[in-house]
């Protein structure tokens, strides 16, 4: 029998019993979820893996909950669309802001990247077995634990100062100084963060909160001078901006629904680590004005360019020659060199391309960074994971994929513009130990657009880089052993 006809056959029964005062309740609608999982990549010592979540119910379900175990010698370095805690060797893995509701018939997923190549057990979502059933009557010993989840990283030294509204981070941010931890709490923070105040090598600045603390700027507003500058009556839009302010550490929270991520201008020696920055009208993470010698790592980034999808670049680094005017300011150059773009997951829907390094920027390094190319725009040439417009860049241990939709021509690109004896742009990269999935649609892995302009300093492509799914192979240039 349907549905609908037993729901009508149980109302006729109720009329019918209404002599004898019978009251018959139809079950009320509601959500059921399963959860199954897959590896999406994998390599020698670590795998990508996802998590789909289904609604096989009759109602939305506005949140949920998966947790499981992850053998020893296992563990998750980076995650996305999802905040997740660990304990020991179980995992709690809650939905995001933008994924919490699943309608009937409707899917969710996130995402993860592991060091050591055990797969999740002990799978349940909302208390319930993964695949479906009832909730289990028995108790995981690894949760049982009244220790709460460690989170964050140790608080270094220096006194702390925790917040909990926007007011209150404005202030602290206002008044910060060397040494000095400001800890957000859980929750929204809506307004613009600005950070002028230098830290040191021995005492930096950390701006710590975990991944449910949420900061948005909804600017830009105001008349905007005619180089970006903190200037009163102006709002940037950009979700937290160093100006000025070297040596800081921004830790484990998020930044989203901005005009720009995180900024950093003439801040050298910044750290960025573990922070989730998504749905950003333009770039997520902009190192410029000379802010060299900084490190951004185990970050996930994505759903950038939702304005200026030409301009949705998830790393940048550097400044084109076009705007040195403004971020000139190392002998008319924006020398943001020896930045460290180390072990982030970018992507999918980063519209330009996951790291732009641009002309003018040297030695810096690109490490064990994963790039989901999905949803990447081809506008404003936007149509590879990386391009390569500085040089002496290391580029390695990466793994790259790209699925429909998007427009992709190659996975790593050089280019020289501007190139003179001074400033051989483009020139003397080194790729090694790269792992490329062109879906097809890619021409090459490595695309070196000129030999000839990089005769003193040419550009090297090892054996030790990997494709797939090429249209025409690993590289346009010999390679070397």
């Amino acid at each position: 029998m349907t549905r609908k006809r037993l729901l009508a056959a149980i109302a006729a029964t109720a009329s019918a019993a209404g002599l004898f005062g019978a009251v018959v309740t139809a079950e009320a609608a509601a959500p059921s979820l399963t959860a199954t999982f897959a590896q999406s990549s994998a390599w020698d010592s670590g795998y990508g893996g996802k998590y789909t979540l289904t609604n096989a119910g009759d109602a939305n379900s506005t949140q949920w909950t998966i947790e499981f175990d992850l053998p020893e010698g296992t563990t998750i370095t980076t995650s996305w669309s999802s905040v997740l805690t660990r304990t020991g060797q179980h995992y709690k893995v809650t939905n995001a802001g933008f994924n919490g509701t699943i309608k009937p018939g409707g899917t969710a997923s996130f995402g993860f990247n592991t060091k050591g190549l055990g797969l999740p057990t002990g799978c349940t979502v909302n208390g319930s077995p993964c695949g479906g059933g009832a909730p289990s009557t028995t108790t995981n010993p690894s949760t049982t634990t009244t220790k709460p989840p460690t989170t964050t990283t140790s608080v270094p030294a220096g006194d702390v100062i925790d917040v909990s509204t926007a007011a209150e981070l404005q202030a602290a941010l206002a008044a910060a100084r060397p040494g000095q931890t400001i800890r957000l709490a859980a929750g929204t923070y809506r307004g613009s963060f600005v950070a002028t105040k230098p830290g040191t090598a021995g005492a930096p600045i950390t701006v710590t909160g975990p991944a449910t603390a949420v900061l948005i700027n909804d600017g830009p507003s105001g008349e905007a001078p005619s180089c970006p500058a903190p200037t009163a009556g102006w709002d940037s839009g950009y979700g937290f901006w160093l100006y000025g302010a070297p040596y800081w550490h921004l830790k484990g929270f998020t930044v989203q629904e901005s005009k720009k991520g995180i900024v950093a201008d003439n801040s050298h020696h910044t750290v960025i680590e573990g922070v989730r920055v998504h749905r950003i009208d333009e770039e997520a993470v902009h190192f410029r004005r000379s802010s060299a010698d900084s490190v951004i790592r185990d970050s996930t980034i994505s759903h950038t360019g939702l304005v200026q999808a030409g301009y949705g670049e998830g790393v940048y680094l550097g400044s084109a020659n076009s705007n040195w005017a403004c971020h000139g300011n190392s002998g008319g150059a924006d020398r943001s060199d020896r930045i460290q773009v180390l072990d982030n997951h970018i992507g999918p829907y980063v519209a330009a391309e996951a790291i732009d390094v641009k002309e003018g920027t040297v030695d810096g390094v690109i490490r064990g960074n994963t790039f989901d190319g999905q949803g990447v725009s081809g506008q404003n040439s936007a149509d590879s994971w990386v391009d390569v417009k500085g040089s002496g860049y290391v580029i390695e241990g990466n793994t790259g994929t790209f699925a429909s939709p998007g427009t992709f021509a190659n996975g790593y690109e050089t280019h020289n513009p501007g190139t003179t004896p001074s400033f051989p742009n483009g020139c003397g990269n080194v790729w090694r130990d790269n792992k490329s999935d062109l879906g097809g649609v890619g021409q090459y892995a490595i695309k070196i657009t000129s030999t000839s302009k990089c005769s003193d300093r040419p550009n090297v492509v090892h054996a030790s880089n990997t494709v797939s799914r090429a249209v025409n192979g690993l590289t346009n240039i010999p390679v070397t052993p």
